[in-house]
């Protein structure tokens, strides 16, 4: 057995001012409460909500203080993500530090939300890290997950447990939900998928297991979710598959196909680019009236007896 423990806070982001206090509030409490946790992880944009605007300029303050409650509580830390600004770009960025207070690494999201997050430059790198004696760790962030290849290239270098920061208050949790269980099964590795509440989502965090199951789902409130792990299950499913089934991972590996939807300069895009630009959805034109129908007509007649 190789027990691990991980925390994630569920907790009400603003959209208008700093979360950061807040979540030093939170860990804290959550170490104080549950003293043999070993990580601590965030939603998407917890520190500082979804506005780009309201981050600062610098993080470094910040950041150091989460480096300083890293150290002193021995736990590694992942405080959501942040908006930070390099080489007059903006990119959607996740640091985690170690339990000495160490950055180990940076993440930036590969998969902006767009049309939806404008503005925001996409990474090309991924975060892999070891936690010595227990495992292999990767970061993905909230749209991260929707593609495939982005989870497969951590699982295919080793990695046994996704951590994914998301901010999600759309209609699509639901179908979140069913990739962070799918994701789980068809890389049989963890997935700890942290959602916030108020401006930073709306809940329903859950932490799933390498064969899909759902270990834990939270509602819409607050939460502190501490959970055990074992990452001896993940490393026994990759090698035997869940209850002596499937080998996906094994199989992947053996495979005579190559997948030319990968070779961007050689694979025909004419499908992919009928679909049009990536862009903001406009309201349907069958929806709208022209000056004189008699559907306005009527609507103008109506208002002006009012």
């Amino acid at each position: 057995m190789t027990p691990f423990s991980i925390a994630g806070i569920q907790m009400g982001v603003s959209a208008t001012e700093s979360n950061v206090e807040g979540m030093k509030h939170r860990i804290n409490i959550a170490m104080s409460r549950f003293s043999w946790i070993d990580m601590i992880l965030f939603s998407e944009l917890a520190p500082y909500g979804p506005l780009i605007h309201n981050h600062p300029d610098s993080l470094d303050a910040d950041i150091k203080a989460f480096q300083e409650l890293a150290r002193h509580h021995k736990i590694w830390l992942i405080p959501g993500s942040m908006f930070e600004r390099r080489d007059g770009k903006a990119y959607n960025t996740s640091v985690v530090i170690n339990p000495e207070g160490e950055i180990v690494g940076k993440y930036d999201k590969m998969f902006p939300f767009m049309p939806y997050e404008v503005g925001v430059e996409s990474g090309d790198e991924f975060l892999i890290f070891d936690v010595p004696n227990v495992g292999r760790f990767g970061l993905s962030i909230c749209y991260d997950i929707w593609f495939p290849e982005t989870t497969r290239t951590l699982a295919s270098k080793g990695v046994e447990v996704l951590l994914h920061p998301v901010l999600t208050g759309t209609t699509d949790r639901d179908v979140e939900l069913a990739i962070a269980r799918a994701t789980a099964a068809q890389f049989q590795c963890y997935v700890v998928d942290i959602n916030g509440i108020g401006a930073g989502g709306l809940g329903r965090s859950c932490v799933v297991g390498p064969g899909g199951n759902m270990l834990y789902e939270a509602r819409g409130n607050e939460e502190i979710i501490p959970i055990e792990i074992d990452l001896d299950i993940v490393r026994r499913q990759r090698e035997l598959g869940q209850n002596g089934l499937g080998q996906v991972m094994k199989s992947f590996r053996d495979r005579k196909a190559d997948f030319t939807v990968y070779d961007n300069a050689a694979f025909d895009h004419s499908y992919q680019n009928s679909l049009g630009p990536l862009q903001m959805p406009r309201r349907s034109q069958s929806a709208a009236k022209e000056p004189n129908s008699p559907e306005l007509n009527i609507i103008t007649k109506i208002a002006a007896n009012d």
